[in-house]
């Protein structure tokens, strides 16, 4: 079936809005209904399919938290070389996210979703017959920047392709994808480890990729709209380099410092990070001030609902994925759980993120941005009953210990991170559409790692103290204080999302 290339900025704004993040849209009726119509159509069957590209890459940074003892023993990894497989990709993943949308932009969203689904689904088949740890590693960093091509053009094709209720409703379904996946993963993971499919066991929470990003090039090619910039600019080299530059140098010290015992390297790593981090900074603005585009331009961040957003999404998403890390390590290795009951004792969040997910728009229409602040109150909860759990039963610690306080703090969890991501891109142009998914997606992938490495590393060096029970009630308090945190920054949120 073909497909027309529509611009995502024709009728929908004006030369002014389009070239300026910061102008505010103003429609008449006729221009309105106008824009409306340019739109390119997305269809529930595109719809299913740009979530099911959005679902792939959340997936694979949690598989395999619980397939690495595995796969150590398998490949004879050492701690650092298991460390790699996950922070290759993280790390891959969130450095390219930001030139990932501007390739959308420049060259066709439909078209990069493509290519990079495509990429997906090549290097999982490269992870899962990888010969070696390191041929592992190699794979996974290229199956991250597969992941960076394709999940920016799936907001950015939202953004392009839907208006009004309907991208009201594309977004919290997005967001309970984005959620359900970052769980799911965790629970598949150790249900595939354990059925251990032909003999394949780790091999197959990357091979199981391949049929499904075959199915989804089909899908994508007959459903999803063509959108782009009408007036895309240039990649802007100089800062690609410096954001690469700048991530890495935060990223790679803290994923890998510990498991190498912070080497001189690290420190020196981060010592760099603040001065690189300037220096990027410096290089946008003055290509934003002299009236070319940059990689990320400073002038997106006038939006209010942008940057006070993704300021919030940054402590939410640390604590998501340190979560997710630790549990998994703390109930195999010390609750001595198998992978699959590991696995669903996170069932009840998942379950319960999807359902109280799908009355955010609902919730939200009436009740504005406080359905954050709520979910902040609401998740503290959930995890303080997780801490009491862990505390009183410790080691005998399973599904039904853990179910009220999962099943709390999912519901939490899902009053926060759809509506948080609505609210990013709620005042983006639609010409900017890749860039500003590209940013926001980069912060919440950058804050995912950090939130591996930073409670990551404070639950295992509490472990040789405190016991696996006493070190994992510890990481939850901490995480309780950034619960409160999220929910201080809630308050300062725009009352209603466009």
């Amino acid at each position: 079936m073909t497909t027309r290339t529509v611009s995502s900025s024709s009728s929908a704004s004006s030369p002014s809005s389009a070239a300026s993040p910061s102008s505010p849209d103003v429609r008449t009726p006729a221009t309105a209904t106008a824009a409306a119509t340019a739109l390119p159509a997305l269809s529930g069957l595109g719809l299913f399919t740009v979530l099911l590209g959005a679902a792939l890459p959340l997936i694979d940074f949690f598989i395999v938290n619980v397939a690495l003892p595995t796969m150590g023993r398998d490949l004879h990894a050492g701690e650092a070389v298991l460390e790699l497989v996950v922070a290759g990709y993280g790390v891959a993943y969130a450095v390219l996210l930001v030139l990932g949308g501007r390739l959308g932009d420049l060259f066709g969203r439909r078209r990069l979703f493509l290519g990079g689904m495509a990429a997906f689904g090549l290097t999982s088949l490269a992870c899962g017959l990888a010969p070696d740890a390191w041929s592992l590693v190699g794979a996974r960093v290229a199956q991250g920047a597969a992941a960076a091509a394709m999940l920016p053009q799936v907001l950015a094709t939202i953004q392009a392709a839907t208006a009004g209720p309907r991208r009201a409703r594309a977004m919290g379904l997005y967001g309970a994808t984005a959620g359900l996946s970052m769980v799911a993963g965790q629970i598949l993971g150790g249900v595939l480890v354990a059925a251990d499919l032909w003999g394949t066991g780790w091999r197959s929470v990357f091979l199981v990729n391949v049929p499904v990003a075959a199915v989804g090039l089909v899908l994508a090619a007959r459903a999803v709209p063509e959108t782009r910039s009408q007036r895309p600019e240039p990649v802007d080299g100089p800062g690609t380099v410096l954001l690469a530059a700048s991530l890495l140098t935060l990223l790679v010290p803290l994923t890998e410092g510990r498991a190498a015992h912070w080497p001189l390297w690290t420190w020196l790593s981060l010592a760099a990070f603040p001065a690189v981090a300037a220096w990027f900074y410096a290089v946008e603005r003055r290509a934003d001030r002299a009236g070319r585009t940059p990689l990320v331009p400073p002038s997106l961040f006038r939006l209010v609902s942008l940057r006070r957003g993704l300021a919030l999404i940054v402590p939410f998403s640390i604590g998501f994925s340190g979560f997710m890390f630790v549990i998994a390590v703390a109930l195999q290795q010390g609750a001595r759980l198998g992978p699959v009951p590991a696995g669903l004792a996170l069932a009840p969040m998942a379950v319960v993120f999807f359902l109280v997910s799908l009355a955010g728009p609902r919730l939200v229409a009436r009740f504005g941005t406080r359905v954050v602040t709520a979910g902040a109150v609401v998740q503290f909860v959930g995890v303080g009953l997780l801490a009491l759990a862990v505390h009183g039963s410790w080691p005998h610690v399973g599904f039904v210990e853990l179910l009220p306080g999962a099943a709390v703090a999912g519901a939490g969890q899902a009053l926060q991170l759809p509506v948080i991501f609505r609210i990013i891109l709620s005042e983006v142009p639609t010409a900017r559409a890749g860039v500003g998914s590209g940013v926001m997606v980069t912060a919440q992938q950058s804050a995912l790692a950090l939130g591996v490495a930073t409670l990551g590393t404070l639950f295992l060096s509490l472990v040789p103290g405190l016991g696996m029970g006493g070190a994992l009630v510890t990481t939850l308090l901490v995480q309780l204080c950034g619960i409160v945190l999220t929910g201080l920054l809630s308050l300062r949120l725009p009352r209603t999302v466009g």
